[in-house]
């Protein structure tokens, strides 16, 4: 069973995030929210970060069929599984071996076994980035954000 999974953002939706959507002032509460909630630690590896305990990470499903990209959660995360989540960006960051060695450990993985699970999971990324995501943020209502006030593009679905 995976604890820690690799969560690439399709492409066409970088920057299409619930971070990108609100406000500043907004986006602060809404983390610190989810930071308390998780008592400052890491909800996968119960780990903290050396400079800052933990960063919020936007959980998105997708729909395949109706390109549909879903915010289902928000959790805390120390940065090393965060950057796991994000594993391209810390390719590009020249953190990928830290990234591959984490998700080693946390998922109690061989080698050659996490590196197949990266491969799949930009094999996934690829076929997503070719298309265009509809982003339903209504999630957002649970933490008591309107989410019909935000300012959306065209492709927010709320």
């Amino acid at each position: 069973m995976i604890k820690l999974s690799i969560e690439l953002v399709p492409q066409t939706s970088w920057f299409n995030n619930v971070r990108a959507i609100l406000t500043r002032a907004q986006w602060d509460i809404l983390r610190k929210q989810v930071y308390s909630a998780a008592w400052d630690v890491c909800q996968i590896c119960g780990g903290v970060g050396p400079k800052h305990p933990v960063e919020c990470h936007e959980i998105w499903n997708y729909d395949d069929k109706n390109l549909i990209q879903k915010l289902e959660g928000m959790i805390a995360l120390c940065p090393d599984c965060h950057m796991v989540k994000h594993i391209g960006l810390a390719q590009i960051q020249n953190k990928g071996a830290r990234a591959l060695k984490h998700l080693m450990k946390v998922n109690s993985f061989k080698k050659k076994e996490a590196e197949k699970y990266i491969i799949d999971s930009f094999v996934k990324w690829e076929e997503r980035s070719s298309k265009t995501w509809m982003l339903d943020i209504s999630y957002l209502e649970r933490y008591g954000v309107d989410v019909k006030k935000i300012k959306k593009s065209k492709e927010t679905k709320v």
